[in-house]
């Protein structure tokens, strides 16, 4: 009987702390990244970084200048996205955040993507957006709004989730991530600029297209992408 409360408190435990898992807790103040993996032999190996030696840490680990400078939105879709994760910014290793600027053109979209490792939380900056995700199977139920400046919306883990400039002028949002980096599929990139492509066969009868629209579709987006 002992052995069996034992071994249910214990699947219980694995089951909790597989419900809440995010990116791991930090075991000491900070590991910040080391870029030079040339020093790495004196390093230790944490959370997919290196972290560098605390003495040699500087402010500069911990900086990052530049997001007040508008991206490039001349570009199909009419957005750009400015990440600052861990790959930026060395100090954010095994802190479990990030941020991003997005800016838009006037009637510019981030198209629907997904961040695998993060939930999303975004304010408007300037302009307004038409944003919103979709819920998992079975339901895929939308959630959207429309937001203007000072407004926040937060997009869950894992799930797709887009934003719409729908104003004549120009729109800037920030997010902030629950990961040092929360990765991103943008969702007709990935279906249709595989590399290499998925076979056309299985995209027709997944979206139920005919076969020389998938090819056509395929085409567009190798060209776009590579």
């Amino acid at each position: 009987m002992r052995k069996a409360y034992i071994l249910t408190v214990a699947l219980f435990a694995v089951a909790f702390s597989l419900a809440f898992a995010s990116d791991p807790d930090p075991l000491q103040d900070f590991c910040v990244a080391l870029k030079d993996y040339s020093d790495s032999k004196s390093a230790v190996f944490v959370n997919g970084k290196f972290c560098k030696d605390p003495k040699l840490v500087k402010a500069e680990d911990f900086f990052f200048e530049g997001l007040n400078i508008a991206g490039n939105t001349d570009n199909k879709v009419g957005s750009n996205v400015t990440t600052v994760n861990v790959d930026m910014l060395a100090g954010l290793n095994t802190l479990g955040v990030s941020l991003a600027r997005i800016d838009f053109a006037p009637y510019g979209e981030n198209p629907p993507h997904t961040h695998p490792r993060g939930t999303e939380i975004l304010v408007v900056a300037e302009g307004t957006l038409f944003v919103g995700f979709v819920t998992s199977n079975t339901e895929n139920r939308l959630f959207t709004k429309t937001l203007n400046k000072g407004d926040v919306f937060v997009f869950p883990i894992g799930l797709i989730h887009f934003q719409l400039n729908v104003g004549k002028t120009k729109a800037i949002a920030i997010s902030a991530f629950s990961s040092q980096n929360a990765g991103v599929i943008t969702i007709a990139d990935a279906v249709f600029g595989s590399n290499p492509p998925i076979n056309p066969d299985v995209l027709t009868k997944a979206f139920q297209l005919d076969k020389n629209v998938v090819e056509e579709l395929q085409k567009k987006f190798e060209v776009d992408n590579y």
